[in-house]
């Protein structure tokens, strides 16, 4: 008996390292093919492809030609393309017994036209999809064509269908974007999803390793995102990468990026190969015509006193190999302002930084936040006045800044994700506590982070709280967004919850998604019109 169950052990052991193994050998075929994915080589491959098989097709609005993801850019997606005798607008429905159904109106370069040429999203994978393609005339007269396609396999394991732990009340209008979610990290392969506002999975679009940030959209009809911490990439509305750039071996990316008014993009940056191992204090600009980077910001430089006075620890996230890191500052989030001064965030020291003149001679104009974390250094004068009884933040992610044109010149609105949990590796001595009710546990069941709305007089040099409500606790990630309906979009990373709030705080809706590993870095929402939608 003792013999069998010792022969039975082995053998489970011996199935499971033949199961490790074999999914080891199918994660390492898929980043090869990602890797591919990412060249131009592929893309202009996948191009001269996709004429050849066009031009053996009628290709006429009975006899469309489709075919899957043919730039390996969005798994679920169909590109269809087809002519017509008379110009007409192009609208699409999505159906798969089941699930919501999604409804679209195709962007096309004019809004009635012979020539149909675009991106279907939405299939459900593995199911049978009923697509119905509307086309419209300019007398509002239309006609339908319906086909069926069985929808591909995804390159991940994510969730089709989100759990909804809050499901919105019959009739609440929640807009009709998509949910980009950005960082939902893993071992295996990373990827960028959309979902609905049904929480059903639309998009699944492979990135090289760790994550994209945001999406960026320009005047020449790309979308550009991080592909890794290297690499930069710009899609078109087909799904064509249309430039793939390397940041090179000085720096790799981390956080944030923003587009500037010449169309190029600022990044946060680590610069590698340094003595003092610093890592997530440097800002970058990418030439998106010519893809060469140069260095804008230090602020070991500029702020050369407060770094002194912090102690050599930390690790950088971006980088899983790196060890005792000198994090000292850990910026997280750039807003580029029309003037050419630039806003950041910077998580280790919970201060809201103002930089002017950030593209030609950077000085520092103001900080925002508790003013003792830099006591001792000659950046403690240059703090904005609180005006008003609240609490200052800790650790603040995703702050967005607001022009409004009802305002008088020098004031704006600031909101944010404040994570309110206080800490810092750099500083192992200073008393947190000083922040009003924030909090020092990186787990806890009573702690909230909040979602927080300040108006900035620059003129008075104050600021005061206009808006606050609690959210679930993230110490570290997440992210805030105002959205055009007036609601606010609410990711808390670390929960894996995301979800919809109306102005008063009142949570509308909200989904959870399973954790690859640790969080889910930010959920923006995006309605994608002029790019894949009109």
């Amino acid at each position: 008996m003792v013999a069998s169950v010792i022969a039975l052990g082995v053998c489970l052991a011996s199935y499971d390292n033949v199961d490790a193994a074999i999914r080891q050998n199918r994660i390492e075929r898929l980043n090869a093919r990602i890797e591919n994915v990412y060249t131009a080589d592929y893309q202009n491959m996948a191009d001269d492809k996709l004429e050849q098989e066009k031009s053996k097709s009628a290709a006429t609005e009975d006899d469309m030609f489709v075919t899957e993801d043919p730039y390996g850019t969005n798994t679920t997606s169909l590109y269809v393309y087809f002519t017509t005798d008379d110009s007409v607008s192009v609208s699409y429905t999505v159906h798969a017994d089941g699930y919501a159904d999604f409804t679209r109106d195709a962007y096309q370069q004019s809004q009635y036209s012979k020539t149909h040429e675009f991106q279907i999203l939405g299939l459900i994978p593995r199911e049978k999809n009923t697509i119905t393609i509307t086309l419209t005339n300019a007398d509002g007269k239309s006609r339908t064509h319906t086909f069926e396609h069985r929808g591909t396999s995804l390159l991940g394991n994510e969730e089709v269908q989100l759990e909804q732990t809050v499901v919105a009340d019959s009739g609440e209008d929640l807009g009709d974007g998509l949910y980009a979610i950005l960082g939902n990290d893993s071992d295996e392969q990373d990827f960028m999803f959309y979902y609905d506002t049904n929480g059903v999975l639309r998009g699944e679009i492979p990135v090289l390793y760790y994550r994209s940030h945001r999406l960026l959209f320009d005047d020449d009809g790309l979308m550009w995102f991080s592909a890794s911490t290297h690499h930069m990439a710009a899609m078109n509305r087909l799904g064509k990468l249309e430039k793939i750039y390397d940041l090179g071996s000085d720096y790799i990316l981390h956080h944030d990026y923003a587009m500037d008014a010449n169309g190029d993009i600022v990044l946060l940056a680590t610069e590698m190969g340094r003595d003092d191992n610093a890592v997530q204090d440097q800002v970058i600009k990418l030439s998106t015509s010519t893809g060469s980077v140069t260095r804008l910001v230090d602020f070991g430089e500029l702020f050369a006193d407060y770094k002194a006075s912090t102690t050599h620890a930390g690790t950088d996230e971006s980088d899983s190999s790196a060890q005792n890191r000198w994090d000292w500052l850990h910026c997280n989030t750039i807003q580029l302002l029309d003037d050419g001064s630039a806003l950041f965030s910077a998580r280790e020291t919970s201060t809201i930084i103002k930089v002017d003149d950030l593209e030609s001679d950077p000085t520092v104009d103001y900080m925002i936040g508790e003013p003792s974390v830099w006591a001792g250094t000659d950046e403690v004068s240059s703090f904005l006045a609180k005006d008003g009884d609240f609490s200052d933040t800790g650790g603040q992610h995703s702050i967005t800044y607001v022009a409004d044109d009802s305002l008088p010149d020098g004031q704006y609105y600031l909101y944010m994700f404040d994570n309110n949990f206080g800490t810092s590796l750099t500083r192992p001595d200073f008393d947190w506590t000083v922040i009003d009710g924030i909090s020092t546990e990186l787990s806890s069941d009573t702690a909230k982070s909040q979602y927080r709305k300040y108006l900035v007089d620059e003129n008075a040099g104050t600021y005061t709280e206009v808006s606050s409500f609690d959210v679930p606790y993230s110490p570290y990630v997440s992210s805030a967004q105002e959205l055009d309906n007036g609601q606010i979009l609410i990711d808390s990373g670390m929960k894996g919850l995301f979800g919809q709030y109306n102005e008063d705080g009142d949570l509308l809706v909200q989904f959870k998604m399973t954790l690859n590993s640790a969080y889910i870095y930010r959920v923006y929402k995006y309605d994608f019109s002029g790019f894949y939608f009109d």
